[in-house]
């Protein structure tokens, strides 16, 4: 199977604090696949990278087999963790010009933008202003702009922040379909849950160093009944059996 993504050995320091620590892993094509980790593990930092947002200290990304490109973006489809939409923007002219942004015609972007956000629900707000939505209308259109030009990789950050369990399911349906289709997904989580009901393979990172990889269902079985994972503060290190 062709890979869509290979990241090797990639570190990023900011400082004294290395974020991202000799990291390796790749994502095949067709495939969704999770990077798992508490708040500041580096999965952002990683997404950043891989997106050329921010420079590696060392290592390299390939993407569809070549280092990032400007033509690269118009394949890549991005939901980053923080939010933004422009507040005063109708959503149709809004999605027209994103789409635009990522190569599409303005009719082709318009077709597309009535398309999925009947897909969300959204249809009747079509001529809506963002400021007029809820948080998670708002999501929901965000999701919208990043399928829009159906990207062969959607990378997304965190993508339930937000989202009543209907509309989670509803978004998880649609990624499910695209999958299906032969796009190939990322997401960033720090739910387990959510990495066992969607994901093929996975990757746990910590402190910017990887700690499991492989299939969902493989790292499940071995670690399951002698591993528990426990979020906090402190000095983790002094603690017998902690790794």
């Amino acid at each position: 199977m062709s890979r869509t993504l290979v990241v090797e050995h990639i570190d990023k320091y900011y400082g004294d604090h290395h974020a991202v620590d000799d990291l390796s892993f790749e994502i095949e094509q067709g495939e969704i696949f999770a990077i798992l980790g508490p708040n500041g593990a580096g999965k952002t930092t990683t997404i950043r990278i891989i997106l050329d947002i921010i420079k590696p200290d060392k290592g390299r990304v390939l993407l569809f087999g070549e280092p990032f490109t400007e033509a690269t973006k118009e394949r890549i489809g991005y939901l980053p963790e923080e939010r933004g939409l422009y507040k005063n923007a109708p959503l149709i002219p809004l999605l027209r010009y994103l789409g635009q942004l990522k190569g599409l015609s303005a009719k082709q972007a318009e077709q597309q933008a009535y398309y999925w956000l009947e897909r969300v629900g959204l249809a009747e707000h079509a001529k809506s202003k963002v400021s007029a939505l809820s948080r998670g209308m708002a999501q929901k259109v965000q999701f919208v702009a990043t399928i829009l030009h159906r990207p062969e990789f959607i990378i997304i950050d965190e993508p339930f922040s937000g989202l009543d369990p209907v509309n989670t399911q509803l978004i998880k349906d649609i990624l499910f379909e695209l999958r299906q289709n032969g796009t190939t997904i990322m997401m960033s989580t720090h739910q387990m849950h959510q990495v066992e009901t969607m994901a093929d393979r996975m990757l746990m990172i910590s402190r910017g160093q990887r700690m499991l990889y492989g299939n969902v269902d493989d790292v499940r079985r071995q670690y399951a009944k002698n591993a528990v994972i426990v979020e906090g503060t402190g000095d983790w290190e002094k603690l017998q059996g902690v790794a």
